[in-house]
């Protein structure tokens, strides 16, 4: 039999999806599972988003420019970057297939095969695989849970700096932590990428996801740094579009929107649906974002609360995006995963969480960790609490 490369095999698996057979197998037999591993949030996505769909008058769905409908493109400029002070032309924006491919594209047009890039760990488990993809090596800087997981000494970025340094690659708020980076330590993160002449690579898809009384301070607004910054950003977490797949990438780099629009026009162009759904979430109101902030604020607390009420569970409290991640009593946290999807149930129900070792680069670290979403309503979070409490205690492998 043909065999596939040794590239597919080494490819690493999903550490948020890769258990989703385990829990269709528990529902196939009756089972409620409490998805707090995947950022899917319950919320409904802006009436005039849906509207925009479902009124098109399209006779014909036909490709797209492969930089983006400039409907898209020009109401992302004027309507909402101009509105929360981001200064860009539609001709600074290529549209993407979700932020995964803006991503992607990153690290396509500032690394070559061997080059290296800084991140802070944890970070979000998808940088590691496409960085293998693009035989990238990711250096982290390693943050910590009884901290906060707040940005270290800035030295510690200094450190790792080499000849083979490119980018640092951010996301902020953090995926999985939920950190909040201020308007200074972004300044500082520029400061360095200016002194060693890096990319910054700042991942924004949760902005408007922040519960200080701090306003997000997003890297394209560094002074001076024009020519280092490249945004990611994406409608699927802002306007609870997750299934349009539609992202962007930006900079004021002419460089780099001409490599990032060869590598656009390789593969056509972006979901044309997603683009007119995305078209009419620009006209989203800010209630509806203030409305959204309050509830999530709601959950966090809810989740937060309830996770260090349980013995030997410890949470820091996030300040942005819809994760937390949280330390568990337990030897590993796959393995207690993968038992609370195949053995245990209470009530009948059972609760899905994503191991956080994977969100890691150093050896060791994350082994009894887990992201936790809050993404469902406060009663469900609550309910999802008990299940998992008495998991926990059930567990054959807790370590408390």
């Amino acid at each position: 039999m043909a065999k596939i490369s040794s590239k597919s095999q080494a490819m690493p698996a999903s550490a948020i999806r890769k258990l989703v057979p385990l829990a269709d197998a528990a529902k196939a037999q009756g089972v409620e599972v409490f998805h707090l591993n995947i950022g899917q949030p319950d919320i409904k996505s802006p009436q005039c988003a849906l509207d925009a769909v479902r009124g098109n008058k399209l006779d014909l769905l036909s490709y797209s420019n492969s930089a983006g409908l400039i409907e898209l493109r020009r109401g992302l400029a004027e309507k909402y970057y101009r509105g929360i002070g981001i200064d860009v032309a539609p001709s600074e924006i290529i549209v993407t297939v979700a932020g995964s491919e803006a991503v992607d594209l990153s690290l396509k047009i500032t690394c070559d095969v061997g080059d290296e890039v800084i991140v802070l760990e944890p970070f979000y488990t998808n940088y590691n695989t496409f960085a293998f993809m693009n035989g990238i090596t990711l250096k982290a800087v390693h943050t910590n849970i009884e901290e906060g997981f707040k940005i270290p000494s800035i030295d510690a970025f200094d450190s790792l700096v080499t000849p083979r340094t490119k980018a640092i690659l951010i996301s902020n708020p953090g995926n999985p932590t939920g950190t909040l980076y201020s308007r200074e330590e972004i300044l500082a993160l520029g400061e360095i990428c200016r002194r060693h002449d890096l990319f910054l690579i700042s991942d924004e898809v949760y902005r408007e996801f922040c519960y200080t009384d701090e306003p997000h301070f997003s890297a394209m607004n560094i002074p001076g740094l024009s020519d280092n910054v490249i945004l990611v950003d994406s409608v699927s977490k802002r306007y609870n579009l997750c299934g349009a797949r539609i992202g962007c990438i930006i900079s004021h780099n002419k460089d780099v929107m001409a490599a990032a629009m060869k590598y656009a026009q390789a593969r056509l162009c972006p979901p044309v649906f997603g683009q007119i759904a995305s078209i009419g979430a620009l006209d989203t109101p800010q209630s509806y974002f203030d409305a959204v902030k309050k509830e999530y604020i709601a959950r966090r607390d809810a989740m937060v609360e309830g996770l260090n009420a349980i013995p030997g569970v410890f949470s820091p409290l996030p300040e942005g995006a819809f994760y937390t991640v949280a330390s568990l009593p337990v030897d590993d946290a796959e393995s207690f995963a993968r038992w609370m999807l195949e053995t245990f149930r209470y009530d009948g129900a059972t609760v899905q969480i994503t191991p956080a070792r994977s969100f890691y680069k150093t050896p060791g670290e994350g082994v009894n960790q887990a992201r936790i979403a809050y993404v469902l309503e406060v009663p469900r979070i609550k309910k999802a609490l008990e299940v998992l409490r008495a998991g926990l205690e059930a567990y054959p492998g807790l370590t408390r």
